[in-house]
């Protein structure tokens, strides 16, 4: 006999909701996350040494400038483009600095350290630019979750309420992305980790890989509604579950091996990027299994629709016993 897991769907909404509250608040008071110079205003630097230079070993040389937050990538042989937060026109005068431009002083900092540096171009990012950044984003984010909607409703019309399918596939996604915010929300203010380009990558990623998991047992659920037409839809849930459990944990267990090694010895520029993948296929993995088909169990059941009318005090239907 396969394991209950439509009578123990209360216990994984439960377990869904420890994890994502306390991120949810975190977003929700001031200061709830914090960007990095892709989503605020910042300094983009191209430069160009005449010897060969170690990433490593120019971050470090920024860091000791006072740049910890530099975001140093390769550009050439010899070239790196670097991301700062903005230049300040100019520094108070001191003995170190002599009145010259941040500019001037990060210049002056890196030709001592690794000889002749040329300063291939300088470019700032507005915080209008950013803005238009996380607006085109979340634009992003909202035409997959509609896109998916009616991908899921047309491939599941043969079923009975295929639009339940999409809209359950959409809120299990809902959840992996405000998980992943909400914890970034926590990183952020417990030891200052930013948000950055490369994690709206990580978040369509996580998005992409959890709606294909859900597809999987979503399908198998399809099948065995039309190959076991009359059974009651916990039956077919459950048994629909254990067929596509061991390939569900198996996808997944391979992706975070393989993301765990890449975060160990992948490098310091891409930890974050990795590290928010980490968590959303997680949470995807759990997702799809625990949070999509049982939300599409209670809205069958009545019970979603249940639990909206005690908001509205209209009277509700009392659900089916399971």
């Amino acid at each position: 006999m396969s394991f209950d897991f439509v009578r123990h769907r209360f216990k994984f909404y439960a377990l869904s909701l420890a994890l994502i509250v306390p991120g949810v608040l975190s977003l929700l008071l001031p200061g709830g996350i914090r960007p990095g110079i892709d989503f605020s205003s910042g300094t983009i630097m191209t430069v160009r040494f005449e010897g060969p230079v170690e990433q490593t070993v120019l971050r470090e040389a920024l860091d000791d400038l006072g740049h910890s937050e530099a975001i140093v990538q390769r550009s050439d042989n010899n070239s790196y483009v670097i991301r700062l937060r903005a230049f300040e026109q100019a520094l108070t005068e001191t003995i170190e600095t002599g009145g010259r431009s941040e500019r001037q002083v990060i210049v002056a900092g890196l030709t001592e350290r690794f000889g002749p540096v040329e300063v291939l171009s300088l470019d700032s990012v507005s915080p209008i630019v950013a803005t238009e950044t996380v607006w085109y984003s979340m634009l992003a984010v909202a035409a997959a979750s509609v896109g998916i909607l009616l991908y899921l409703w047309w491939a599941f019309r043969r079923v009975p309420h295929p639009v339940r399918f999409g809209a359950c596939a959409v809120a299990a996604l809902v959840h992996e992305a405000l998980l992943l915010l909400g914890v970034f929300s926590i990183l952020g203010r417990l030891f200052g980790i930013e948000v950055d380009s490369l994690f709206i990558s990580a978040t369509l990623t996580v998005i992409g890989f959890a709606v294909h998991d859900t597809i999987t047992v979503f399908d198998r659920i399809r099948e065995n509604f039309i190959r076991h037409a009359g059974e009651p839809i916990e039956d077919i849930i459950n048994h629909s579950l254990a067929q596509t459990l061991v390939r569900s944990l198996s996808t997944g267990m391979c992706v975070i091996l393989t993301l765990v090694a890449l975060y160990l010895f992948g490098g310091v520029t891409i930890r974050n990027f990795i590290l928010a993948l980490l968590i959303g296929i997680v949470a995807g993995t759990y997702g799809s299994i625990f949070n999509a088909s049982m939300l599409l169990y209670s809205w069958e059941h009545g019970e979603l629709g249940n639990f909206f009318r005690r908001f509205t005090g209209r009277r509700g239907i009392p659900a089916r016993a399971t």
